[in-house]
């Protein structure tokens, strides 16, 4: 069920989205403001012309003393070579220490029909300041006793995951193939404590 949508974010709750300190920098960005129940949800972003090329798709918790968490997020994209990598990214709040499971999804895509999925994805974990923290190329080369303990173990042993417990700062993961390889490929990030 279509629960919104945007254009231009100046379009619809401008005022709203000016005073969260964080209104996208150029007029034909999109945002939106959604209070939402638990449950799972999907954000779609694409152009509006039916244009391609790289985008950002950010989602801000903008009610943080609430006991709400948020769990998961995802996302699916073209794996390429060199800089053409996917990136997910998120954010520790202050006082937290917080473990998180990623994972790199490719192989598994072929049940879901997806096309030209990433035969054999590697994942990396960095700091705010691009330092590598950690990598895992198959899940169960490193951690498979606590991933699987986590109950989110890849269904593939190509695929690739890290259980991380982190400080607060900002991080990002990447996801590339082994060997140069390109494909369609999942980036997913949960928190698990």
């Amino acid at each position: 069920t279509l629960l919104g949508q945007n254009d231009n974010w100046k379009s619809t709750q401008k005022a709203g989205i000016a005073a969260t300190g964080i209104a996208p920098s150029s007029d034909l960005e999109s945002a939106m403001i959604v209070t939402l129940p638990p449950g799972a949800y999907t954000a779609v972003m694409s152009d509006a012309n039916s244009q391609s090329g790289i985008g950002l798709l950010e989602v801000y918790d903008l009610s943080p003393n609430d006991k709400t968490v948020l769990l998961n997020v995802s996302t699916r994209g073209f794996a390429g070579t060199n800089d053409d990598v996917i990136i997910g990214g998120l954010i520790v709040g202050a006082g937290e220490n917080a473990t998180f499971v990623t994972r790199a999804i490719g192989p598994s895509l072929r049940s879901a029909h997806i096309q030209n999925s990433l035969a054999d994805p590697v994942l990396e974990l960095h700091d705010g300041n691009g330092q590598l923290i950690d990598m895992n190329d198959n899940w169960k080369d490193s951690q498979q006793d606590e991933i699987t303990a986590s109950g989110l173990a890849p269904t593939d042993d190509h695929e690739a995951a890290l259980i991380e417990s982190l400080p607060t700062g900002n991080y990002t993961t990447v996801v590339r193939g082994a060997g140069a390889a390109t494909g369609v490929a999942l980036v997913e990030i949960y928190r698990v404590r």
